[in-house]
C-alpha cells in the first residue's frame, strides 16, 4: 500500500485525540443494547437536530453489518466508548483539468465538528435507503456519496455518477468532538474527478475552496486553521501519496482521472487506526 512521506516533518500538526475502544465479546449484543439517547437537542439547530434521526448502519470491526441506530445514538461518546461503530464515507472530489481538491468548511450549525475544514464531503450510507445498504462493489456508499454531495454542496447528482467514484480503502478510527459527541467509524475513502457546480447549503457548510497539494500543506501549517480528525488521519497516512499517483496518471489531454487509481491500493481489509 502506498504511504505518504510528504508530511513527515509536519507530524506534530497531525496529533489526533484518539481514544482506545473497549470492545465487547459479542458486537451483536452491543448493537442490541446501545444506549438510546435521551440527550436534549433543542439547543441545537433544528435542521441538524432533525438529521440526527437518520439511521446509520452499525458494523463490527470487520465492517460486517449488525443493524441500525439513529445518528444521535451512534455519535454519543457514551456509546462509542463501549464500542458502538457505524459505517461512513469520505469523498474527495478533484478537478480534472488541474487535479485540485475541493475542500469544505463545516457549518457552525453542525452538531459534531462544527467550523472545521475537511475533505469534500463526509457522511454516512443510511439504513433508511435499501440501495445504500448494498455492499457489493461499495454500491451503498457510492450512492450515499452522490446523494450527500448534492445535499451539502448542491452538486447535481448528474455530475457525480456512482460508477465514477474510485474506492480506495476503509479506515477504522475513533475521535471525540465537542461536548458528549464523537465519531467511531469504518470510513470508506472515495475519489472522484469531475467538473462540478457548487451551490452550497449554508446549513451544512460555511465555506469551500479548491486547493493544490502545496496550498493544502500551507493550510495545515497555519495554526489559524482547524481540521476534522478523519481528514488529518487520511492526509497523514494516505492522501498525498495517492494524490501524487493521480497527478502522474494524466490522460492524453492532461486531465486526471480517479478511475486510473484502480488497483493502486488493496482495499480488501479495514485499516485499523484506533
Amino acid at each position: 500500500m502506498l504511504r505518504n512521506t510528504f508530511y513527515t516533518r509536519l507530524s506534530l500538526s497531525f496529533r489526533v485525540a484518539l481514544h482506545p475502544v473497549r470492545t465487547m465479546s459479542s458486537p451483536a449484543v452491543l448493537a442490541s443494547k446501545a444506549i438510546l439517547s435521551s440527550v436534549d437537542l433543542s439547543k441545537y439547530d433544528s435542521e441538524q437536530a432533525r438529521l440526527m434521526e437518520e439511521r446509520c448502519i452499525l458494523v463490527d470491526e470487520e465492517d460486517r453489518a449488525l443493524g441500525a441506530a439513529d445518528k444521535k445514538t451512534c455519535h454519543l461518546m457514551e456509546n462509542i466508548n463501549k464500542g458502538l461503530l457505524h459505517r461512513a464515507f469520505s469523498a474527495f472530489v478533484f478537478r480534472p483539468s488541474d487535479g485540485k481538491l475541493l475542500l469544505q468548511q463545516r457549518a457552525s450549525e453542525k452538531i459534531t465538528f462544527p467550523d472545521l475544514w475537511t475533505n469534500t464531503c463526509c457522511s454516512h450510507p443510511l439504513d433508511d435507503f435499501e440501495q445504500e445498504k448494498v455492499e457489493k462493489d461499495q454500491l451503498g456508499v457510492r450512492v450515499a456519496a452522490s446523494r450527500k454531495l448534492e445535499h451539502e454542496l448542491g452538486i447535481p447528482q448528474s455530475q457525480t455518477p456512482i460508477d465514477r467514484f474510485q474506492y480506495l480503502t476503509r479506515i477504522h478510527y475513533l475521535a471525540p468532538s465537542n461536548g458528549p459527541w464523537g465519531e467511531h467509524e469504518v470510513d470508506y475513502i472515495l475519489f472522484l474527478t469531475a467538473d462540478v457546480t457548487v451551490t452550497p447549503n449554508l446549513n451544512e457548510i460555511r465555506d469551500y475552496k479548491y486547493v493544490d497539494k502545496h496550498q493544502l500543506q500551507a493550510m495545515f501549517e497555519d495554526p489559524k486553521n482547524s481540521f476534522t480528525p478523519w481528514f488529518k488521519l487520511i492526509a497523514r497516512d494516505f492522501l498525498f501519496g495517492w494524490w501524487d499517483e493521480l497527478l502522474k496518471r494524466k490522460d492524453a489531454n492532461g486531465n486526471v482521472n480517479a478511475k486510473s487509481l484502480a488497483g493502486v491500493v488493496d482495499g480488501s481489509k479495514v485499516v485499523k487506526m484506533v
